[in-house]
């Protein structure tokens, strides 16, 4: 299980949540078999999605984070609740590209940087808040603070980190939100620009045995930061046999009528890969209800 601690300065004009989640990251390349290059990248961009949807406020509140940046992974979706719980898909799970120079992941490559991030939260109202901006670099983490600074006008700093072993396992994961309030002195923008640039990269310090904690208490350091929350997190699929029927519920009846043309009609979740299966029979009563 992974972990979310929230720390808050003194004065709290700054709010610093911070993610390890490399038993997430695991999750996800057990589940999808994805390539080194794809791991990195879906597993940013699900922490990303978990230290936002941390930050809503009502149990029942959700956000998905969709990017489609034109690169050869396609769209990736990371969907979140408000505990921080997470589950992630892609277009493409296996993508094969060459090192980068520095012999880091070539995530920016693989996602691209010619489209958008969308942020989509459902926070119980009659339409959900849907925000939009441009790709800045397919690098998930730049692309999450460019949206909030762009879209929400929230200062922000994100920083994602998945470290892939040679044989595809999971070795670290981790990342952290830092947010500034709308009144925040110029002091406290100093500080944490100072922090910011001292710190080491996220898997570095994941590498060091820095906790969650730490790295929000790094973050903060200076203003008198303070745990807000502490919370365990993981890769949580909230599919099953009754939402998947609602789904095919909503088809249109032609649709419906043209898969009870077969004995099994079979529907494959995107997020855990769990198959549900419906007899011809089934199928036909779901028509009877919607004609």
């Amino acid at each position: 299980m992974g972990r979310i601690v929230r720390t808050i300065s003194a004065d709290a004009s700054c709010v610093c949540s911070a993610i390890e989640g490399t038993d997430i990251v695991a999750e996800i390349e057990r589940i999808h078999k994805t390539s080194a290059v794809v791991t990195a990248a879906l597993g940013r961009l699900a922490l990303g999605a978990s230290l936002i949807g941390f930050e809503l406020k009502d149990k029942d509140d959700s956000v998905s984070v969709k990017i489609n940046g034109g690169g050869p992974i396609g769209s990736l979706v990371a969907v979140a609740d408000s505990s921080g719980n997470v589950k992630a898909y892609c277009d493409e799970n296996i993508v094969e590209l060459p090192l980068k120079p520095n012999g880091k992941l070539d995530v920016g490559a693989a996602v691209g940087n010619s489209g958008t991030i969308t942020v989509i939260k459902d926070l119980g109202l009659k339409e959900p808040y849907v925000g939009q901006t441009e790709l800045v670099s397919g690098e998930i983490a730049e692309d999450i603070t460019n949206y909030f600074a762009v879209s929400e006008q929230i200062p922000t700093v994100c920083a994602l980190g998945v470290l892939v072993n040679p044989d595809l396992s999971v070795k670290r994961a981790g990342g952290f939100i830092l947010q500034l309030l709308p009144f925040a002195p110029d002091e406290c923008i100093d500080v944490v620009e100072k922090n910011i640039k001292a710190m080491p990269s996220v898997t570095t310090m994941l590498e060091l045995g820095i906790s969650a904690e730490d790295i929000a208490m790094k973050a903060l350091d200076g203003l008198e930061p303070n745990v807000l929350d502490d919370f365990g997190v993981e890769y949580k699929c909230d599919c099953s046999r009754e939402r998947t029927e609602r789904i095919l519920m909503s088809l249109p009846l032609k649709d419906i009528e043209a898969l009870s043309e077969d004995e099994i009609t079979e529907v494959k979740c995107h997020f855990c890969d769990k198959v549900y299966h419906f007899t011809r029979d089934e199928i036909l009563k779901m028509r009877s209800k919607k004609a």
